[in-house]
């Protein structure tokens, strides 16, 4: 699980940005202003993460789109103090020069820099749920996908019994609407609508 670093206080994104360590090996986010330590990810998990960017990366370099996946970025919603580092993080470069911080820090604000986010489950699956689940659509991120490989989260979520399931969440008016995929379904993405992938050959990677 995640466990939140002990602080005598809360930060500001600005000081958990001017705290977080140099060419540290952990991962941190801030959570409505609680310093959290991320849980180092599994091996299934990055194999995920890496079929994941590498197909995405085929598709939009395949359709001559702007897009990039950046290393290390913190995504900041406009109305928290939180900061995330998604798993997979897609975005648009034409933005770029409306991010205010971009060029002398990685950090992105507006949803239209953002093509598509994806958070890959793991123990701490509560957070990808529900609280990445709100912030994002309340920045307007059009796209996020929530990719539970391993079935660890909520019933309500999965499925009773749990099964690996890949939710893509896009935005309609405001508001995600949500698609589940499991096994053989193709993934219908909003952003990439020509990309042939099943969910079955997600979970076949981090097995």
């Amino acid at each position: 699980m995640t466990q939140a670093l002990p602080k005598t206080k809360r930060v500001t994104f600005e000081e958990f940005i001017a705290w977080y360590p140099e060419n540290s090996e952990r991962r941190y986010e801030l959570h409505d202003g609680v310093i959290v330590e991320m849980p180092l990810p599994k091996g299934g998990h990055e194999k995920v993460v890496g079929f994941l960017a590498r197909k995405l990366t085929v598709e939009f370099d395949r359709l001559n789109q702007p897009y990039f996946i950046p290393k290390t970025v913190i995504v900041k919603p406009s109305l928290h103090e939180s900061g995330y580092s998604p798993d997979v993080l897609i975005l648009n470069t034409d933005n770029l020069v409306n991010e205010p911080v971009w060029e002398n820090e990685s950090i992105i604000t507006q949803a239209s820099s953002i093509s598509l986010v994806i958070e890959v489950v793991s123990t701490n699956w509560r957070d990808d749920y529900h609280k990445k689940y709100a912030d994002y659509e309340e920045m307007g991120i059009s796209e996020y996908w929530i990719v539970d490989y391993a079935a660890l989260g909520g019933r309500e979520f999965i499925g009773n019994p749990r099964q690996p399931t890949i939710l893509v969440c896009s935005l309609d008016e405001g508001e995600y609407r949500v698609k589940k995929f499991r096994g053989d379904d193709r993934i219908l993405s909003p952003t990439f609508p020509q990309l042939t992938l099943t969910a079955q050959q997600v979970f076949d990677t981090g097995a």
